[in-house]
């Protein structure tokens, strides 16, 4: 593994683009203390700019009323906060308020809505009064910097208890209730999971005895659910798309229940491939223009899967992103907290929840891996199957990351259910595997940290394993585990009188390697 580039090479623009949108649970959790502690933290460190989350209008938001106009106070409390860390609300018009739900059976712990409103003129008007607000509230051009999505994952039942064609119609209410408060206002859909290789989502409601069955998932065709027929219907119907939203999870199921029960994940490249595949498809559509906003991602969309916690999963992050680079618009990992209720709080600490942070605030090495992704410029100056060399172009100097995913996982990170055995096995599978960093055109004696994330540094599911798996949280054992989680591996070095530098490391798998010059 050997990354090289010079510091006066000329270098091509890097979009951080994995840091425009980060996912959260639901509207009314942003009302915590620790909720809001967790997104300063990752907004200081990752440099997230927008949270997407759901539940804007559910009843404990207390938004919709039957007798009289809409309410705002934990709404306004929620944006207002956000903003004052610096943050932008990426917001997702779904789930309806109960008195507009057309069926009362619910979804997730909270009882989200997932029926389609029974009146669309009731839901379109109490959109335009949310978005009319917010602009009063807080001015036209900052709402103008905002993103507006159509609900969330109306192709599955039970998100959206209704057809494709309803979900259109609703898409059509939402886009003009916007629209008309201000055109520039940015809206877009379908918001749909997953990919798929069958005909599963081809008419107006997922058949389910379309799933695919014990094959090799990677030598099947994947394609966005309604993606492509959304988009000729909206280019038929006149309607504006400013943006398209696509939940690519890497892998062959949307929900437990949707997927057969197999719950496989799909090749390691999976991801890149996916969002190749939809530049394709937008480039050769009727709004090329449109942004591409990946509004939910990881890799699995299961709540439970204890790979989330590991340090395999923050190599995947790492591997992922750099191999999507100028793909997407962004790519919003699901989620930043583990402040996160649709199965209900947490059993234990580490749960496999979705989260970079868990419940009690302790980092997870995908926090890292984000930080880590964070650090890099603006200029991309090479790039390898192993990591990158990246300037910042006000300052010119340099920084690396580098990761060590072992070619023995060939898979997206593999999912880990009920018991965190899969998830630990993938952690001790592979090799070691020696790096060699090689820079030039550096000042004579430039400063640089070096820092690593492995099992040993900076990985607190490993840390807490070692101790036990001890279950009794007391406060003195979970400030010594988040400590662990902090203490990732530091050294300075310092390049010769030439201006170089060589860095030789043998990594264990799963590794990664941050090289700031400071």
């Amino acid at each position: 593994m050997i990354l090289h580039a010079s510091a006066t090479a000329a270098g091509t623009p890097l979009d951080h683009y994995w840091e425009r949108v980060v996912g959260a649970g639901r509207a009314a959790e942003a009302l915590r203390s620790d909720w809001q502690a967790h997104l300063a933290r990752v907004h200081a460190e990752c440099g997230f700019a927008s949270v997407r989350f759901h539940g804007l209008f559910h009843d404990d938001m207390f938004v919709h009323r039957t007798d009289g106009p809409p309410t705002f106070g934990y709404v306004d409390a929620v944006v207002d906060r956000m903003l004052e860390l610096g943050v932008r609300p990426f917001v997702e018009l779904g789930f309806a308020p109960g008195a507009l739900a057309r069926e009362k059976a619910t979804v997730f712990w909270w009882g989200a809505h997932g029926s389609p409103p029974v009146d669309l003129d009731a839901w379109a008007d109490l959109v335009h009064a949310t978005v009319e607000h917010w602009v009063h509230r807080y001015g036209r051009a900052e709402v103008r910097s905002w993103w507006f999505e159509v609900w969330n994952e109306p192709n599955l039942d039970p998100f959206f208890r209704g057809t494709r064609s309803e979900y259109y119609a609703l898409y059509a209410a939402t886009v003009a209730a916007v629209k008309a408060v201000d055109p520039q206002l940015r809206v877009g859909g379908p918001a749909t999971s997953n990919f798929v290789p069958d005909a599963r989502f081809d008419g107006e409601r997922e058949d389910v005895t379309q799933h695919v069955g014990e094959v090799d998932l990677d030598a099947l065709e994947w394609r966005p659910v309604w993606l492509e027929h959304f988009l000729e219907h909206c280019a038929r119907e006149g309607l504006p798309v400013d943006f398209v939203s696509v939940h690519p999870y890497p892998s062959d199921w949307a929900l437990d229940e949707h997927g057969g029960g197999l719950r496989r994940t799909r090749g390691v490249d999976a991801t890149p491939n996916d969002l190749a595949l939809l530049r394709k498809i937008v480039d050769g559509s009727a709004f090329p223009d449109a942004a591409i906003h990946i509004t939910e991602w990881n890799s699995s969309s299961s709540p439970r899967d204890h790979a989330h916690d590991t340090l395999p999963a923050a190599t995947y992050v790492v591997r992922t992103v750099l191999a999507s680079l100028g793909l997407v618009d962004s790519l919003a990992y699901w989620t930043f907290t583990d402040i996160f209720e649709e199965n209900g709080a947490g059993e234990t600490e580490f749960h496999g929840g979705f989260g970079m942070i868990s419940g009690r605030g302790i980092a997870k090495p995908v926090l890292h891996a984000y930080r880590f992704l964070h650090a890099l410029g603006d200029e991309l100056l090479a790039r390898t199957a192993c990591g990158v060399v990246s300037r910042h172009a006000d300052t010119g100097l340099l920084t690396v990351l580098a990761f060590h995913h072992p070619p023995e996982v060939t898979r997206s990170t593999p999912a880990s259910y009920d018991d965190p055995a899969q998830a630990l096995a993938t952690a001790a599978t592979g090799s070691p595997a020696t790096l060699r960093i090689e820079l030039d055109g550096v000042t004579s004696g430039a400063p640089f940290v070096l820092e690593v994330l492995d099992a040993d540094h900076g990985d607190a599911r490993t840390a807490w394993t070692r101790l036990g798996e001890p279950q009794d949280w007391t406060p003195a054992r979970t400030a010594a585990v988040a400590r662990a989680g902090e203490a990732t591996a530091r050294e300075h070095l310092t390049a010769d009188a030439d201006g170089r530098l060589m860095v030789e490391r043998e990594l264990a798998p799963w590794s990664l390697v941050l090289l700031r010059q400071l």
